[in-house]
């Protein structure tokens, strides 16, 4: 039996392990969640925002003249599906 306040030998392995393996983890969920707020992607999934950033990058295409009428047009059509 070993006195109040003392840990087993293992206990002096495994906890610099969990604390490490906890900080990976909220420094992954924090990341994902700035990531979100900004509209980006975690991973392959597209989040909120997405679709609505890309029309305003043609729409900005489209006033500065570097697309046409039908280009336009068309793009804008392949976003809304």
């Amino acid at each position: 039996m070993e006195p109040w306040g003392m840990m087993p030998w293992y206990g002096m392995v495994f906890g610099p392990i969990m604390m490490i393996i906890w900080l990976v983890i909220v420094v992954i969920v924090v990341t994902a969640v700035v990531r979100w707020l900004q509209g980006g992607t975690v991973g392959s999934l597209p989040l909120l925002g997405t679709r609505k950033r890309a029309l305003e990058i043609l729409e900005e295409r489209f006033a500065k003249g570097e697309i046409d009428k039908d280009e336009f047009q068309e793009k804008k059509r392949l976003l809304a599906d």
